[in-house]
């Protein structure tokens, strides 16, 4: 049996550009600056580069990387193409270091690679978890400490004040997740948000949180288990389901990226959110998940000075 990365497009440039344009054009070349789709060409000649096609319409030419998250970015495709694949593939994640040594680029390259890849990850779909009357998990924890927060403080401090906080949601209909940096937990900060992505007509199931009780009234029914007096299921209430996302997300933030700042926490949830809702139980394998993601890619940017501010 072959291995899934002996595939052309991950070795052969002009394959992996061929990969990529099937994908994010099914009907033909466009032209990302004015939108012509008919009155394109493929560029020849032997100095023409790989990929290049110009517009006959506003004269200009471009290649499918042009306003997507690979533009500007002088690493080949198919080593794009194997990182996506990497990213996708790894339950945990993979880290930059590891990248790096695989892909043969610089550290810094593939710090920024990944970043793109996490951008390319995230999901702009709001649709109203729940929508159908089902039960929808919400939670919180807690990883790393807030910036500005001192090391020595922190490990003397007890409760979640000195960490970042987290928030997220999870369908049990769909088994889709969706996860949110926030600088409080309290019922001012959690409402907008579950208010935003949980449908009215959802059965709300949560913990004993007392930020969650005014939030529960909006919905058609909201459970509550309570861990503090060793209930941890009852019939439906449980949060056992958004647990279990917790702990993938921190048995990779720990033991794969270690470190994370939290201007970069929301990438990271991005990509946990997009494995876990693309995971192999809901029939997703590896390859058909980069295939999602590098859908992703088309409108966005992220330069370097974006992300690492």
């Amino acid at each position: 049996m072959a291995s899934h990365l002996s595939a052309p497009y991950f070795h052969n440039e002009e394959a992996a550009y061929a990969f990529v344009e099937a994908r994010l054009w099914p009907n033909g070349a466009v032209c990302p600056h004015c939108g012509e789709a008919k009155r394109v060409g493929r560029m020849g000649g032997k100095a023409t580069r790989i990929g290049a096609h110009k517009c006959y319409a506003c004269r200009k030419q471009f290649t499918v990387k042009v306003g997507t998250v690979f533009e500007s970015s002088h690493v080949p495709m198919h080593l794009w193409l194997q990182a996506f694949y990497l990213i996708c593939g790894s339950k945990k994640g993979i880290s930059s270091n590891q990248l790096h040594r695989i892909l043969g680029v610089t550290l810094k390259t593939a710090w920024f690679m990944s970043h793109r890849i996490r951008e390319a990850m995230r999901d702009g779909a709001m649709f109203a978890f729940g929508s159908e009357g089902g039960a929808v998990e919400a939670d919180e924890t807690f990883i790393g400490r807030e910036p500005g927060e001192k090391g020595v403080k922190a490990a003397k401090s007890r409760g979640f004040h000195h960490k970042m906080k987290v928030l997220s949601l999870v369908d049990r209909a769909s088994g889709q997740a969706r996860s949110f940096v926030v600088d409080h937990v309290d019922t001012a900060t959690i409402l907008p948000i579950v208010r935003e992505n949980v449908a009215k007509e959802a059965r709300l199931m949560t913990d004993e949180g007392r930020w969650y009780w005014p939030i529960g009234r909006e919905f058609a029914d909201h459970q509550k288990v309570f861990h503090s007096h060793d209930e941890y299921v009852r019939g439906e209430a449980h949060t056992n389901t958004v647990e279990g996302f917790f702990s993938i997300f921190k048995r990779g933030m720990r033991g794969i990226y270690q470190h994370c700042g939290k201007q970069h926490l929301h990438r990271y949830l991005a990509e946990f959110d997009f494995r876990y809702s693309n995971r192999k139980a809901l029939g997703i394998g590896d390859s058909e998940r980069a295939d999602i993601a590098l859908l992703g890619v088309r409108g966005k940017r992220l330069t370097y000075q974006t992300a690492r501010a």
